[in-house]
């Protein structure tokens, strides 16, 4: 696919160089020449120099034999326009980054008059990821597939769990539950297991099954906290007035601590019925004062990460259960979950997922049968769902006859209104819905994942 990018800030920047890894032909447009330089020095992709807004600067792009237009500029206005612009010059699909809430009423009539196919509001998405956890807070990342049926979860193996030293192979014997662990995270090794792998303590699991058998086999390993009622967020942006929505939805209360006094006199405006304290929230005598220990979960949502943590650090001391944490910088996910945080949201990684799944689902649609994506364990392992169709080369070939690809394990099947976790036995039909989870490979194409069908 021919794919423009305007806007070469960190989500651009992550877009271009996963599209370009899948083979899609990726042209930048940014008006910065130190942001272009450093992507045309890494990445293998067309940088311009130039306005996106500009129909000189994007018919120099391509723009009339483009697949997708992205904007993802720092400026909602801009994004709509540049997107607009690039439909009337000929771009087939446009995707626009809109975070402003004052647009989150009209987002339905905006796609429809500027011929928008996709909008993205990170900190709404940030949002919803969060209330998921919070339902789900044994977890420290929940991620639906094949329109909810099947849930991947992320656990974090301790070392009282009745699995500990166990084989995978035994685990089904002790635990009813019928899920598959399809990854392992441990230390900085990704593991695709096999019936052999033994569980260490330490380890983080990742967990494939139906929402209910997902709950289930976290119930019985010990996993499973109390339902969160009582929520206390520190930072007033637009991811806790998000957030504070979909809570009240499921009955949760919600404190938000800001320290910006004109934000706090917004936010009493907006949510009348939550409680916003002017304070800071690195200031532990003043989370001592809202009583930590009687909270069932906390969120920290500044704009600076240094106090995220802090703040998400002082909670954790206090005994606050379920602690999570928002992160912008990519390379800082992985030093603050060994610091022993719960859960962490970035919400620039959640944009690049929400619009390579859209990429991916349209490039399915051209030919290629691939779903939707999710990116793990800092983006070094991938899960992906394909849907089967005549091209798929082992339909109705029993698993065991299959030699996947290393580092490829088929973590479900969903077909019609049964759920399949996968054995040796069972087959891939013509419209199935597969997810599988790869690590060191991305693929575009469902055939990609075997080496060979046996007979």
């Amino acid at each position: 696919m021919n794919i423009i990018i305007i806007g070469d800030g960190k989500v651009g920047y992550s877009l271009a160089e996963n599209l370009s890894k899948e083979d899609h032909d990726v042209t930048i447009i940014d008006k910065n020449p130190e942001a272009l330089k450093k992507a045309d020095e890494n990445l293998d992709v067309m940088c311009i120099k130039g306005n996106g807004l500009s129909a000189k600067t994007l018919l120099e792009a391509g723009v009339k034999t483009a697949d997708l237009l992205i904007a993802a500029t720092s400026s909602d206005e801009m994004n709509m326009v540049c997107a607009l612009t690039g439909k009337k010059l000929g771009a087939a699909n446009t995707v626009a980054r809109i975070r402003d809430p004052e647009y989150a009423n009209e987002l339905n009539i905006l796609k429809e008059e500027l011929g928008l196919n996709l909008i993205i509001n990170p900190e709404q998405a940030a949002a919803r990821e969060i209330s998921r956890l919070l339902r789900f807070p044994s977890a420290a990342d929940v991620e639906p597939f094949a329109k909810g049926r099947v849930e991947l979860a992320e656990i974090k193996a301790t070392r009282d769990m009745p699995i500990i030293g166990m084989p995978l192979s035994n685990i089904s014997k002790k635990i009813s539950s019928d899920v598959l662990i399809g990854a392992i995270h441990r230390g900085d090794e990704i593991i695709i297991p096999n019936g052999s792998t033994v569980i260490h303590g330490d380890d983080d699991l990742f967990i494939f099954g139906k929402p209910s058998d997902v709950f289930g086999f976290c119930k019985q390993i010990g996993k499973v906290t109390q339902k969160i009622k009582h929520v206390l967020v520190v930072g007033g942006g637009r991811i806790a007035y998000y957030l504070t929505l979909y809570l009240k939805q499921s009955g949760i209360k919600v404190k938000i601590v800001e320290s910006n006094r004109e934000r706090c006199l917004e936010l009493a405006e907006l949510l009348p019925d939550t409680l916003i304290i002017h304070g800071d929230g690195t200031d532990d005598s003043l989370l001592k004062s809202e009583n930590l220990s009687d909270l069932d979960a906390f969120v920290s949502l500044t704009g600076r990460d240094e106090e995220n943590l802090v703040s998400a650090l002082l909670a954790k001391q206090h005994g606050v259960k379920k602690v999570i944490t928002k992160i912008t910088r990519f390379n800082y996910p992985e030093i603050v979950r060994n610091m022993g945080i719960d859960s962490i949201v970035n919400p620039k990684l959640i944009t690049t997922n929400y619009i390579l799944r859209y990429v991916r689902g349209l490039n399915g649609a051209l030919g290629n049968p691939v779903e939707s994506v999710y990116k793990i364990i800092g983006g070094n392992a991938e899960t992906l769902e394909f849907i089967a169709n005549h091209t798929t080369k082992f339909l109705n070939v029993p698993l065991k006859r299959i030699k996947f690809v290393e580092g490829v394990m088929v973590a479900s099947i969903a077909r019609k209104n049964e759920i399949i976790i996968p054995h040796g036995n069972d087959e891939i039909k013509i419209g199935d819905s597969v997810i599988i989870i790869t690590k060191g490979k991305q693929f575009s194409d469902f055939n990609e994942i075997i080496e060979w069908v046996g007979e």
